[in-house]
């Protein structure tokens, strides 16, 4: 039988979500609780469960990549997050990445993934300094990012990522270039580093904060000196937001930017197959409940139409240094400056991505009828 992995050549994921965190940042609006721990083992179970069904049914294949997100994903013993993983089908050489928080830079936790079968970490690092932390509702770790480095290092692990987050309160330029510093300047710097300028969720206490919204102006002149900063130390941008050193990008997140298949598993995760997209029910409890219930978690589904699905590959291809057919935007005349000929195609310059979602809308209605 041909796999789904076999027949896109694009490959084929796993993303399991784990709602849990210490504390929740200002900023987030993601399906995470603080005070759902009393959960984790049952939750370890339904997740576990939830992969044996779909494997059983076809539709959960060997992975050629997993990602577990969350939330944080390190908040889960070890040993009960390595048990989800190892009940995942995965291909020889899948990439296996796991969302950690700096606290949890231990061999405790990082020497039980790497002998799971995790090659790629990730951690939440957002800023070396305390008061930007602050501003942005974070714990700050003491020396955190050199105590990762030295963790990972030691862990065996040659590939991971930091998260970097521009534009908190009382940020200014200088913490921002001393926070890129800061990370470059480690006896082993992370081969990738995803930059994100502070969004300000609906619904969230940095929503309620307006004294702490960022400016747009100051967003984009970050975003600028963290492109300068990151093309001088040899990375690559990957996606607008994510650069990478040679051979190190993420596999799992280029699997989304090229609209490839993957299945979600736990509360509130999405799947996505051939332009058909579903997701679990929101609350861990209620994921539960389904799972030990015998019914499916989901809670809700989408087909696109093949316009829907054709806008969608442009628009997020536009957001990778692939970019789009030259032809397939309208009014270039007026993109001067945002977006350059590579060949026949269109690719954003660094102020294009700035404006990235207004070029979108510039993707013209006749490419999608080729």
């Amino acid at each position: 039988m041909t796999t789904q992995t076999e027949s896109n050549g694009k490959g084929f994921g796993v993303y399991v979500h784990v709602p849990f965190c210490r504390e929740r940042c200002d900023y987030c609006a993601f399906a995470t609780y603080t005070d759902r721990d009393h959960l984790m083992e049952r939750y370890a179970d339904a997740c576990v469960t939830e992969v044996q069904r779909l494997t059983e049914k076809g539709e959960l294949v060997p992975a050629t990549s997993v990602f577990f997100g969350g939330g944080t994903p390190s908040r889960l013993r070890p040993e009960t997050l390595c048990r989800i993983l190892r009940a995942i089908p995965r291909t020889a050489g899948a990439e296996v990445s796991v969302e950690c928080n700096p606290e949890d830079a231990d061999q405790e936790h990082l020497g039980t993934y790497r002998r799971a079968g995790v090659n790629r970490v990730s951690f939440g690092l957002q800023s070396t300094h305390a008061h930007v932390l602050a501003g942005l509702g974070r714990r700050h770790v003491p020396d955190a990012a050199a105590r990762i480095a030295a963790a990972v290092h030691e862990a065996g692990f040659d590939n991971w990522n930091l998260d970097l987050i521009f534009g908190g309160a009382g940020e200014t330029d200088e913490d921002w270039r001393g926070s890129l510093a800061g990370v470059l300047t480690l006896p082993h710097p992370p081969p990738h580093l995803s930059a994100y300028a502070l969004t300000v969720e609906p619904g969230t206490p940095l929503a309620r904060a307006g004294d702490r919204h960022p400016d747009d102006d100051t967003l984009a002149t970050r975003y600028e000196t963290a492109d300068d900063v990151l093309t001088h130390a040899g990375y690559h941008w990957e996606e607008i937001s994510n650069w990478a050193l040679p051979g190190h990008r993420c596999r799992h997140n280029q699997l989304y930017w090229d609209q490839g298949d993957y299945v979600g598993v736990g509360s509130a995760a999405h799947s996505h197959r051939a332009g058909a997209r579903w997701w679990n029910v929101r609350t861990p409890e209620r994921y539960i409940g389904a799972i030990e219930e015998g019914r499916s978690p989901e809670a809700g589904r989408e087909v696109l139409t093949a316009d829907q699905r054709d806008f969608e590959a442009l628009s997020l291809a536009l957001r990778t240094p692939r970019g789009v057919p030259w032809a397939d935007l309208s009014g270039t005349g007026e993109l001067a400056g945002l977006v350059e000929h590579r060949g026949d195609r269109a690719v954003l310059t660094v102020r294009g991505r700035l404006l990235a979602n207004e070029i979108t809308t510039r993707i013209t209605s006749g490419s999608l009828h080729r």
